[in-house]
């Protein structure tokens, strides 16, 4: 199926939900869903807003393409003020020009990681449920989204440990931030044809 009909199948699936631009942010036109689910044993409500794949247009085709077929839309945090979840760093390799994506499809959200050179082969870095990925925010009692990821420089990374006895080697490459929001950042790193997790003090 070509993307412009991916687009429409998407609009008519999410019309019901649809959100417009609002004036305290930068958001394109969102897909929200709202709803009730069980936490601890409570009811309580939730909105996710997820972002279509066209809101990035800096993604490379192919990365856009993969996306666009496996019907990702692009869950945002509670905080998001402009597109998010979306991010370019050198994660395989110095100087490599690589891509992560949050895709939310059918209920979970994965954690996409494309490689440059191989960007029709992403990685599976972490899936979830994403009604796992709900937190209160404000006094409304509403929960929103609260897993975000961004590119982790070596330069942050060693930050990160400063409060450490003693220093692992500095990073020669980026590394991939995922957080949860007002709770922990976990770094991943690739190197010798794996993913690991970055020592930082808890």
């Amino acid at each position: 199926m070509k993307v412009a009909g991916l687009i429409l199948v998407f609009a008519a699936s999410f019309a019901s939900a649809q959100d417009t631009t609002s004036a305290t942010s930068n958001l394109p036109v969102s897909f929200n869903e709202s709803g009730k689910t069980s936490i601890d044993g409570r009811t309580v409500s939730y909105l996710i807003r997820r972002l279509p794949v066209d809101s990035f247009p800096d993604l490379p085709d192919a990365v856009a393409g993969v996306l666009m077929q496996r019907g990702c839309l692009v869950p945002q945090t509670y905080e998001a003020r402009r597109p998010e979840n979306v991010i370019r760093a050198s994660f395989e390799r110095p100087g490599s020009s690589d891509w992560a994506v949050l895709c939310s499809e059918h209920g979970k959200v994965d954690l996409l990681v494309f490689f440059a050179r191989a960007f029709e082969k992403p990685i599976t870095l972490e899936s979830v449920p994403e009604l796992e990925r709900l937190q209160r925010h404000d006094l409304s009692g509403v929960y929103g989204f609260d897993w975000g990821i961004d590119p982790a420089s070596p330069e942050r990374v060693r930050e990160a440990q400063a409060s450490m006895e003693h220093h692992p080697p500095l990073l020669d490459h980026d590394a991939l931030a995922e957080t949860v929001l007002n709770q922990k950042t976990v770094y991943y790193f690739y190197t010798r044809n794996a993913w690991t997790t970055v020592d930082v003090p808890d």
